[in-house]
């Protein structure tokens, strides 16, 4: 009989542009770094006699059946909903229209407040309950609002949530039922995070803004995990996957590394394609040639709220997902994604959210340029429901 090892396995915080290490028994935010400038904290943790797949805990149906790589070091901090272990989804039906050998959707919808966001809060509002605080806060496009209202409600912690005043109502009213404040702001996620700056000058609270603290994203690199372990331990060749934050995306390649160091997988990753809003597509314009830096992009409003982050913060740490996993970033218009919005739903019987469906035109785009062959295993991550958005 094997004994489960159910103690987290991390040692330490690093800087993702230097070697600087940090304690991960303090609360911490990102590095500011004389020579590498401001950048998130990364978590690492011990692998040469680390987590083993006989310790994954089967009959643990969210993504906590990671916990061995998870950060938080006491399981009595656990904040959890059942985020996570979502459904992935054989899209027979698109990829028969589209000749393809195999389409997937890997379904976040499936998690509570209705997003994959909940898998990032979950983790931060773990983690800084076990480290002492008692209200949070964030600048956001929605979904992840309503999700930090969520968990901080289920932890008996405040929330205080800064949103775009054109967000859909639904987001808004999300966060007020959960007890949050919430805060309008005029303009994006970007003019958010002025406000979440200003607030905490005279709030004491703790921000938990995508890359700006180190958690989110271990909550986010579980989907890498799942995607594994729903396809026996085989990776796609290609996923596309809405970026913003880019959060997930980071994520996920961080996964496949850990698991390739534990010897969980073999062979090559998937070559990432990062899907942005024509409205809003920083990376992209990077990516082209067309900007140094997304440090002074002003992008607009899109009907995929989530895609509307014209500065992220992880920019370098995008690029270099790209990059090496031989990848590329598209954007896609509005209308292109209400389109893909009910061809998915009428196809497949999926409501996805604006932000996954811009995956279906960008997948087009690259079936006809020849960037994607037919004969590849495709992934798309839908990161929501549309629910929201109606």
């Amino acid at each position: 009989m094997v004994v489960k090892e159910k103690k987290s396995h991390i040692s330490f915080l690093q800087c993702s542009g230097c070697n600087k290490t940090y304690s991960v028994h303090e609360l911490q935010t990102f590095a500011d770094c004389e020579h590498c400038g401001k950048s998130p904290l990364i978590a690492h943790y011990e692998l040469l006699d680390g987590f083993r797949k006989d310790e994954i805990d089967l009959q643990e149906r969210s993504m906590w059946r990671y916990k061995g790589m998870l950060p938080v070091l006491d399981e009595e901090n656990i904040v959890s909903l059942g985020e996570g272990w979502t459904p992935m989804l054989l899209a027979n039906r698109l990829a028969a229209k589209y000749d393809l050998k195999e389409l997937l959707i890997k379904d976040e919808s499936a998690n509570p407040t209705g997003s994959f966001k909940a898998r990032g809060l979950s983790m931060a509002v773990s983690k800084a309950k076990e480290l002492g605080v008692d209200c949070c806060i964030v600048p956001t496009a929605g979904n992840a609002g309503g999700a930090l209202s969520a968990y901080c409600a289920k932890a008996g912690m405040k929330a205080i949530v800064v949103m775009p005043r054109h967000t859909p109502e639904a987001f808004k009213k999300e966060c007020q039922f959960f007890g949050a404040e919430l805060i309008e702001v005029d303009g994006l996620i970007s003019d958010c995070a002025k406000k979440v700056a200003e607030i905490k000058l005279t709030t004491d609270c703790f921000d938990i803004s995508t890359m700006k603290e180190p958690y989110r994203l271990e909550g986010k690199k579980t989907m890498g995990y799942e995607i594994a372990e729903q396809l026996n331990w085989k990776l796609p060749d290609v996923i596309l996957y809405p970026t913003g934050g880019g959060t997930g995306l980071i994520g996920m390649w961080k996964a496949f590394h850990e698991m390739k160091e534990l010897g969980w997988i073999t062979g090559s990753f998937p070559r990432m394609i990062a899907v942005q809003s024509a409205n809003c597509n920083p990376i992209v314009q990077v990516l082209e040639g067309k900007l140094d830096t997304v440090k002074n992009y002003k992008g607009s409003a899109t009907f995929a709220n989530g895609l509307a982050v014209p500065t992220p913060f992880a920019e370098k740490m995008i690029l270099n997902v790209l990059h090496e996993s031989g990848g590329t970033a598209l954007s896609i218009s509005d209308d292109e994604i209400k389109s893909a919005m009910k061809e998915i739903a009428s196809l497949e019987g999926l409501l996805v959210c604006p932000e996954g469906a811009a995956l279906l035109p960008a997948m087009k785009i690259l079936l006809d340029k020849g960037e994607i062959d037919r004969n590849e295993t495709i992934l798309m991550l839908n990161t929501g429901s549309a629910y929201k958005y109606l």
